[in-house]
């Protein structure tokens, strides 16, 4: 996507409308009613089209509680799937380099390359991973299968994860419990680059289980086809169009155990969101799942993150809206994000991190910037 570099700290009034949320809870949206630019995502090689977005939850090493990374998917001739770069971000706009990943010296197999997409998690473990699906020229016909890779708290590569159930890792979710950690990522490369820009229903999403501690990489347990039968297709402007944002909502019960866990998948293509009932414990594919919200503000969206409440927040490829979806399905306000570009904000959003002590951090590819939705 085209982009360009905008300074930093700039804040404009959101055009914001709503209604009332019934008995689901209040509504996060409506009271953000500012927009402010924090941070020039674009890192010393020149990166651009920041995608993927994950908070740091407990410092450790290099990662700073509080801070927010983020994964660049171009490089600095604006060719997609060639970003390698994640930069991290103060609330303050302070802006360090966490990783510059070479491909030649990964530490195990990933078909491709480098070309860090939206699917990026931090562990409270202190180890990262960020998906890839890279390309050799910018254009989809050179789309290979990429991988995951993982870091550790020094942004040093440790370990991939590669093979047929990965094939163009585009967005990631992840879910830890004592000494483990599943991951929840969506796929886009099946069937795509040979359809040649038709569209193929072979987007997957798919569960990856870990043993995971602080002293020890990530050890893979499992892998877990979840969802498949998602829309996709190559696209000039995008690279390629498929299933994107995936956010979690899990409930505990007294005694630890966790009943109730969907995951929510936003179908870009068929600008809807869906959900996947079972996600922790499921041995197989739900299909496409059951739509949760389709139409109305959502205009293929992309990023998506759920709320401690469980309210869904998804941001459009179409237009330049965020829409709250509440936990019923009811799409209960939407904001304008971005408005540049032609139709305004098209394919400018993507990560999202929802905190509730500063607003909705979101990333804008048409800008190279992170911005605050806040109070």
């Amino acid at each position: 996507m085209n982009a360009r570099l905008v300074g930093a700290l700039l804040a404009v009034p959101v055009l914001l409308t709503a209604r009332a949320a019934a008995a689901d809870g209040p509504a996060v949206l409506p009271p953000l009613k500012t927009n402010t630019t924090v941070a020039s995502t674009v890192p010393g090689n020149g990166d651009v089209n920041p995608y993927g977005m994950a908070q740091v939850k407990r410092t450790s090493g290099n990662l700073i509680a509080g801070q927010i990374l983020i994964s660049n998917f171009n490089n600095s001739s604006n060719q997609q799937g060639t970003g390698t770069t994640i930069v991290e971000v103060a609330p303050n706009g302070t802006v360090t380099t966490f990783a510059t990943l070479n491909a030649a010296s990964l530490p195990g197999s990933c078909p491709g390359g480098v070309g860090l997409t939206t699917a990026l998690v931090v562990l409270s473990s202190g180890w990262v991973v960020v998906g890839s699906l890279p390309t050799s020229d910018g254009t989809s016909a050179t789309a290979q299968a990429g991988c995951l890779i993982v870091l550790d708290n020094m942004g040093n590569p440790v370990e991939t994860i590669y093979g047929s159930l990965i094939n163009g890792p585009w967005d990631m979710t992840a879910f830890e419990s004592a000494g483990h950690a599943k991951l929840f990522v969506t796929n886009v490369l099946n069937g795509t680059v040979a359809a040649n820009g038709a569209v193929v229903n072979g987007g997957t999403v798919t569960r990856l289980d870990l043993a995971v501690s602080a002293s020890a990489k990530p050890a893979l347990q499992a892998i877990t086809i979840i969802a498949e039968g998602f829309a996709e297709r190559t696209d000039p402007a995008a690279l390629v169009i498929g299933p994107t944002g995936v956010g979690l909502h899990v409930s505990e019960d007294q005694q630890g155990n966790f009943p109730e866990a969907d995951l929510y998948v936003a179908d870009t293509l068929n600008s809807r969101v869906t959900v996947i009932a079972d996600a922790l414990e499921r041995t197989s594919p739900a299909g496409t799942g059951r739509t949760l919200s389709s139409g109305g503000t959502l205009n293929n969206p992309l990023g998506l993150v759920v709320t401690a409440g469980g309210e869904v927040l998804t941001v459009n490829g179409g237009d330049g809206n965020v829409t709250e979806i509440n936990p019923g399905g009811r799409q209960v306000a939407h904001a304008q994000l971005d408005s540049s570009g032609s139709p305004p904000g098209a394919g400018a959003l993507f990560g999202l991190v929802f905190d509730p002590a500063h607003g909705l951090w979101y990333v804008d590819d048409a800008t190279n910037t992170l911005n605050l939705l806040h109070r």
